[in-house]
């Protein structure tokens, strides 16, 4: 296989992270980066040795070279940036949450069936060596009857110009950055679907979360086999990140259980052993494998897994607002 033509979208988190890991994976070559700051899609380009620094998404996508765009960007350019490049015919990795809200998603997904090429979301955790392993546990049978899940996902957010902090450019606030990771943690954890949310929101600082910049989010999620979840989304709390499953026969917990390393856990068994790997250059491993030779994940990473996380955090933000039971059909 020829080696696979990366444009980057973004210079952020494709910098600091993305960059360097997919530089490890043998079969990918950077060709192209695009950033909102033409200057900051140059230095890129100098540090990874990038040929093309681009002034537009646009420009960037229609390079012959690029045959996958990774998108990067703050939410508010996934739709446009994904919708565009599938119809230019590229295949799309798209950041988490795909879009600002599950409408959006489906558009993204809807121009990919007709394009006929591949839209996948950088759910990086669904190949992470230990999550696969208690994944592997439940499907055997080894938890007995999933009862409960509960998932914590947070930080103390600093600098409040940040784009995370802006509803415009990020759609909402720590639901949408990080909730998203207990969202998508419940569903392949406990190995089924939600039907039903509940949620309360909690506002200690109304001038740096702003109106729609959610700033801690409590959620309850209902199970069709019996199973509930009681999950944590937040920007002012550290020392979170922890996933807990507990069945009638045993349990596994993980902290960290989504940051980037080394994801540590446990279970009724004793310790996860699973070796430490580079999050996103697996990603990268796995998913050319999808594009490019029809490999099944264990987990899905495709565009309808993204919208049914959309669904849910609509349904959440709702029953915010609302105070009610929402019922779900993903």
């Amino acid at each position: 296989m020829s080696k696979i033509g990366i444009g980057l979208i973004g210079s952020g988190f494709a910098r600091s992270t993305q960059a360097p890991a997919f530089r490890l994976y043998p079969d990918a070559a950077l060709v192209a980066v695009c950033s909102g700051r033409f200057e900051n899609a140059k230095n890129m380009a100098e540090e990874f040795a990038i040929p093309h620094a681009c002034a537009s998404y646009e420009e960037l996508i229609s390079l012959e070279e690029v045959s996958l765009v990774v998108i990067s960007a703050p939410p508010n350019l996934h739709h446009s940036a994904a919708i565009a490049a599938l119809a230019a015919g590229k295949h799309v990795i798209c950041e988490k949450p795909m879009a600002l809200n599950a409408k959006q998603g489906q558009e993204m997904v809807d121009a990919c069936k007709k394009a006929n090429v591949k839209l996948l979301v950088g759910y990086r955790m669904h190949f992470e060596p230990k999550t696969l392993e208690v994944i592997r546990m439940r499907n055997a049978g080894e938890f007995g009857k999933v009862l409960f899940f509960q998932g914590l996902s947070g930080f103390t957010i600093g600098d409040p110009t940040q784009w995370r902090l802006n509803k415009e450019l990020a759609g909402g606030g720590a639901m949408m950055d990080i909730g998203i990771y207990s969202v998508n943690g419940a569903r392949y954890m406990i190995g089924e679907d939600p039907v039903w949310v509940t949620a309360q929101e909690t506002k200690n600082d109304p001038v740096k979360f702003k109106e729609g910049v959610d700033e801690t989010i409590q959620f309850q999620l209902g199970f069709p086999g019996g199973a509930v979840a009681s999950c944590l989304s937040t920007y002012s709390m550290n020392n979170l990140d922890r996933f807990f499953l507990n069945g009638t026969q045993g349990f596994a917990e993980m902290m960290p259980s989504t940051g980037y390393g080394p994801i540590m856990g446990r279970t009724h068994k004793g310790e996860l052993t699973q070796p430490v790997v580079t999050h996103q250059t697996v990603q990268m491993d796995e998913m050319s494998a999808i594009i490019f030779q029809g490999k099944q994940p264990v987990v899905p990473v495709d565009g309808e897994e993204g919208v049914k996380d959309l669904k849910i955090i609509d349904a959440i933000y709702e029953a915010c607002k609302t105070g009610k039971k929402i019922e779900l059909k993903l």
